[in-house]
């Protein structure tokens, strides 16, 4: 266990905790069995955690194949009477939504939790959607803490309230509050449930549209019994400051009303939301009685603000009440303690001065980059040559979620069209059916089990005529290297059956398959302009594992190779810089090519005569 050792200690001790490992901590005192997920910024540090521990521990863990998978995996757990966890992305809600709405119906024995990982201002994620709007569309109650001490507490309160109304609870973090740091205070550890039992109830856990009929009552009649819980739920919290103004808010927006107010030297009243699904609205209406006007503050969706101007339109309040719809509260993106210093001014009529601290607006710009010695750019360095030797200037290529969605960048730009999770395959048939031009699509491992495989079965059934390159880096790379189904181990790092993407591809039915190793470049241009010849469906597997992976073996073996530039030979060609484009590579003062010995990952593809035939790049053992 390691590095981990500290999230076992005993009650009453105190530890500096990622929002992220408080969660785990709370699973441990909350005595859950089962844990699952799909990897997917800003959850993933959970996976990280109890794939270390969990074994150890006695909580069973896996990486599901997507986040559906998850769900229904801990959704029949949960059901069997052992306390379960399913954790993802805000995206990956999407994912497991069919299984989730049902799972309002069917209800939990059990305690359900579901951890959504919102990501506001979208840091690593293609879309800002509000998961709270699953809670209210799904008639579940919703958990939202402020902090890694609440993120612990809340989740024990989470799996007993989940227990105690028999449904499942969704647990709303951001990203701010699950990569926040601070100290927390331990509690008791519960003894886990490792095996359950099933007891058989057609009525209940078959929904037939009779049975889903009858279901619905149930679920109205729960959703009533919990807003009663919501208005006595400690998790829902009033701060008095004696003041005419009053700020109603949720999550990470608390820690920066905090802030406002130490920067404005100002103290508002507070009604803070834990239990923010279904709302407390006798607490909201006696909040807003008492205050002459009202600040709702939130980030993304005017989710809560909706809930205050119907109990106000309701109860014939006269307050007025600001927020996102009146442009009090900017609508789109994270809030931070200036956007709220700014609202707040607002309210208070008073004179907005923006921090001088606040210079994140003249950082000279970072875009992400693919690593030195990622296979992924010897892939596309390949593409781009044979599609010019073939004169193919018109084509499209699909992308899909992860780091090979870096492709955009320039000088390989291989990234037209990206919607979600395996689209790329989905997409590439799209094209194919309504274009005449040529179609490269671009999908990981990972993603290709996650969500791929039902769009090359749709692709071969349908006779679509495009070229799919999966690229496998051995890894979910983008998220911090977790397993995938085609790797021999499993997320508790215990052996498991690694499944063959070539074989599984031919067992689709697509008849050109072949797998490449992406260093070789001379057979990698050549399979890649076989496809490209073909009329019809073509699949490239490009396999070679992360550079990240190839360097820790490395530096395991206890060997390292770099290049350098032989400048007798060198040419000053520029085309290791301007098409091969390894960020290792630049130019001296003196206008010389030469190679970073920090940054080079001695992969050596850039020494092979396709990208230097003037053979100027040597290798350097060390």
């Amino acid at each position: 266990m390691g590095k981990y050792d500290v999230i076992l200690g005993n009650e009453g001790e105190k530890h500096f905790l990622l929002g992220n490992e408080a969660i785990v901590r709370g699973l441990i005192e909350s005595g859950v069995g089962i844990a699952t997920t799909y990897p997917g910024t800003p959850s993933s540090e959970i996976g990280d955690v109890l794939s270390n521990i969990a074994k150890d521990i006695g909580i069973y863990f896996e990486y599901s194949t997507n986040e559906k998978v998850a769900l229904e995996v801990a959704a029949a757990s949960a059901a069997s009477g052992i306390r379960s966890f399913v954790f993802m992305k805000h995206v990956g809600l999407n994912v497991a939504s069919d299984a989730f709405m049902s799972i309002s119906f069917t209800g939990t024995k059990a305690g359900l939790v579901i951890m959504t990982g919102d990501d506001p201002s979208m840091f690593s994620s293609q879309n800002e959607q509000d998961n709270r709007n699953y809670a209210e569309f799904a008639y579940v109650p919703l958990i939202e803490p402020s902090n890694p001490q609440e993120a612990k507490d809340f989740l024990v309160y989470a799996f007993n309230l989940s227990e105690k109304y028999e449904k499942p609870v969704l647990f709303r973090t951001t990203t701010r509050v699950s990569h926040q740091r601070a100290n927390v205070v331990y509690g008791k550890k519960r003894e886990i449930t490792k095996i359950g039992k099933f007891e058989k109830n057609p009525d209940r856990f078959v929904l037939l549209p009779s049975n889903a009929y009858r279901a619905k009552n149930e679920v109205i009649k729960k959703l009533e019994d919990l807003k009663k819980e919501s208005e006595i739920s400690p998790l829902n919290v009033e701060i008095n400051n004696n003041s005419e103004y009053g700020i109603i808010t949720s999550g990470a927006t608390y820690n920066y009303i905090m802030d406002a107010f130490n920067m404005l030297n100002i103290k508002l009243d507070i009604l803070k939301l834990g239990f923010s699904y279904p709302p407390p609205y006798q607490k909201i209406e006696n909040f807003i009685k008492r205050h002459n006007e009202i600040l709702v503050a939130e980030e993304v969706d005017p989710f809560i603000e909706k809930h205050v101007r119907i109990v106000a339109q309701i109860k014939n309040i006269n307050v007025p009440i600001h927020g996102k719809f009146d442009g009090y509260v900017e609508f789109s993106y994270e809030q931070n303690p200036d956007r709220i210093v700014k609202s707040i001014s607002k309210l208070l009529n008073i004179e907005y001065k923006e921090s001088k601290n606040n210079n994140i607006n003249n950082l000279p710009p970072r875009p992400p980059v693919l690593c030195p010695g990622c296979p992924h750019r010897a892939t596309f360095y390949a593409v781009k040559l044979v599609t010019k030797q073939l004169r193919l200037g018109d084509v499209i290529y699909p992308s899909d979620i992860g780091c090979y969605t870096l492709g955009i960048q320039p000088p390989y730009n291989e990234a037209d069209y990206l919607l979600c999770m395996g689209s790329s395959v989905g997409t590439g048939g799209g094209f194919s059916i309504s274009t005449k031009q040529k179609i490269i699509s671009f999908i990981g491992d990972s993603t290709f089990f996650h969500a791929g495989i039902p769009g090359l079965i749709n692709a071969v059934h349908n006779n679509h005529k495009f070229l799919l390159i999966i690229l496998d880096n051995r890894t979910t790379a983008m998220t911090g290297h977790q397993p995938n189904p085609g790797v021999p181990f499993n997320g508790m790092r215990e052996p498991a059956k690694e499944i063959d993407i070539e074989k599984l591809v031919k067992a689709i039915g697509v008849e050109y398959v072949k797998t490449v190793d992406p260093y070789d470049l001379k057979n990698t241009i050549i399979a890649i302009r076989e496809a490209l010849q073909r009329d019809g469906l073509s699949v490239i597997i490009s396999k070679r594992e992360c550079a990240l992976l190839r360097d820790a073996e490395m530096i395991k073996l206890g060997k390292w190779v770099r290049y350098q530039v032989n400048q007798d030979k060198c040419t000053k060609c520029m085309n290791c810089i301007l098409n091969y484009s390894c960020p290792a590579f630049y130019l001296d003062p003196e206008g010389r090519v030469m190679i970073d010995p920090v940054l080079c990952d001695g992969c050596g593809v850039c020494a092979l005569p396709q990208v230097c035939g003037f053979k100027a790049i040597e290798r350097v053992e060390e």
